[in-house]
């Protein structure tokens, strides 16, 4: 793939409250939990200007201030759009996906705000309609997928769904070309019209699978080096894959005030570049 070919827009949905967090989240959101003395953002930001992407647009909810003035002081060269969405506290990430629907017009890498992971992992997601998944380990939940002899998605399976095929985990990272972008617009639509606010946007590609209107080639992570976070216990097994680092930097370098105002925060979907 040349470097012409490769994805430089990734999509980052950070509305979630991390309830199961508490207390850490109760007066910062998820995505600034540190993991091995690092915010999960501040090590997402990296991994994503290492692999050479350029535009970011995230989706706020909660606390989304924080999450702002965060990317303000880290972002570097990245140009950062904001998509907030409102609704936060009574919906799921299939919304916040809607939302951003007239944010992002081109091929774009998808990504939770949760996830730490080896920055070389993504090299192999920077071309479309590719799907992370890994083998499936204990700790592991959530949806999981079958594929064929070509390492292709056949179907999404959800939590405690059984079968007799190999059982992998999705990591919750995507590439969409614009095309198969266009078509998840068009389910996304129809769940949110139906008032389907609270559901995971998987539910969506197992459909578009299903009816063969998206295809996912499988890129493998490798299962002892990426983590998700959603509980207290979750941030201590991935502390043992990302260790706080010997000298490492004071975490105010991440959180330092900023020197001016924000500019207005987008709301309803609206879209806000800095």
């Amino acid at each position: 793939m040349t470097k012409q070919n490769q994805l430089t827009t990734a999509l980052l949905l950070a509305a979630g409250t991390g309830s199961r967090l508490h207390p850490l989240t109760l007066d910062a959101p998820k995505c600034l939990t540190e993991v091995g003395g690092k915010p999960i953002l501040g090590r997402l930001i990296e991994n994503l200007r290492s692999q050479g992407i350029r535009r970011l647009v995230v989706v706020t909810g909660y606390l989304e201030s924080c999450v702002r003035d965060f990317l303000e002081i880290n972002k570097g060269d990245m140009q950062v759009d904001y998509v907030f969405n409102p609704a936060y506290q009574t919906t799921n990430n299939i919304y916040s996906l809607w939302l951003a629907r007239q944010a992002i017009q081109e091929p774009f890498l998808l990504l939770e705000s949760d996830l730490v992971f080896e920055s070389g992992m993504l090299k192999e997601l920077l071309k479309p309609d590719k799907i992370a998944i890994s083998p499936i380990l204990p700790w592991m939940n959530g949806t999981t997928v079958a594929l064929n002899a070509d390492e292709r998605v056949t179907a999404f399976h959800g939590k405690g769904c059984l079968n007799n095929n190999p059982k992998f985990k999705t990591v919750n990272i995507y590439s969409l070309s614009l095309q198969s972008w266009q078509k998840t617009i068009g389910y996304l639509e129809r769940y949110i019209t139906d008032d389907r606010v609270n559901e995971y946007y998987e539910l969506v590609f197992s459909d578009m699978v299903a009816n063969n209107e998206l295809t996912f080639d499988a890129v493998f992570f490798d299962k002892n080096r990426w983590y998700e976070i959603d509980t207290i216990e979750d941030l201590h097994q991935a502390e043992l894959i990302f260790p706080r680092a010997q000298k490492s930097a004071s975490v105010g370098r991440w959180l330092e005030p900023l020197a001016t105002d924000l500019q207005n925060i987008g709301i309803n979907g609206k879209v806000v570049t800095t």
